[in-house]
């Protein structure tokens, strides 16, 4: 599913309808932003478990922002086209050379050209649930991202004591490497 990208209150309430729409149990795969949208979202018993692929998982009480400061700036963050609303995209030039360098012209013009454009602030929103706490948890760290520094994702990955994966790969390894992805989606469901 495509969240809305609007708020973390938007998209958290996305989620919560489809886990309620949902028929037996739910994994909750979050990608990037969705991390933070997962962790917030995911405290139903329906969510059996949580995939995290190069993402998020704050805390509670803190922002996806702040779960990056111990960490050096990443080169794909540093030129975000803005919007007069402030919601951001990346030009498809930044999408082939940080977001997804690994990826065929074809598919990284393709994620250029149908990416949501997030709201800006979103960022700063203060989660106020952790799903992680008390769910299995499995992390994907893309060990060649140019967006979330695969340091954070591996710190991000020991904190909420995720079953780890890493792959060599931009920050879509759903994309250049899905199998493997797959597989960890995979575990998480018949994980006991």
């Amino acid at each position: 599913m495509q969240n809305p990208l609007t708020s973390l209150a938007d998209d958290v309430a996305f989620t919560e309808r489809a886990i309620a729409e949902a028929n037996g149990p739910v994994i909750l795969v979050g990608h990037s932003w969705g991390g933070s949208v997962i962790t917030e979202a995911g405290t139903s018993d329906q969510v059996k478990a949580l995939v995290y692929i190069a993402a998020f998982a704050p805390d509670v009480g803190q922002s996806s922002i702040e779960t990056l400061k111990p960490y050096p700036p990443s080169p794909g963050l540093a030129h975000p086209i803005v919007d007069a609303a402030g919601y951001l995209k990346l030009s498809p030039e930044a999408v082939a050379q940080y977001f997804a360098q690994d990826v065929t012209a074809a598919q990284a013009r393709l994620i250029a050209t149908t990416q949501g454009a997030v709201r800006g602030k979103n960022f700063e929103e203060k989660l106020t649930k952790a799903a992680w706490q008390g769910k299995p948890s499995f992390y994907v760290v893309a060990d060649k991202d140019l967006m979330l520094h695969p340091a954070f994702q591996r710190a991000a990955a020991a904190h909420i004591k995720a079953k780890i994966t890493v792959l060599p790969t931009s920050h879509v390894p759903m994309v250049s490497r899905p199998k493997d992805v797959a597989d960890v989606i995979i575990a998480a469901a018949t994980a006991p």
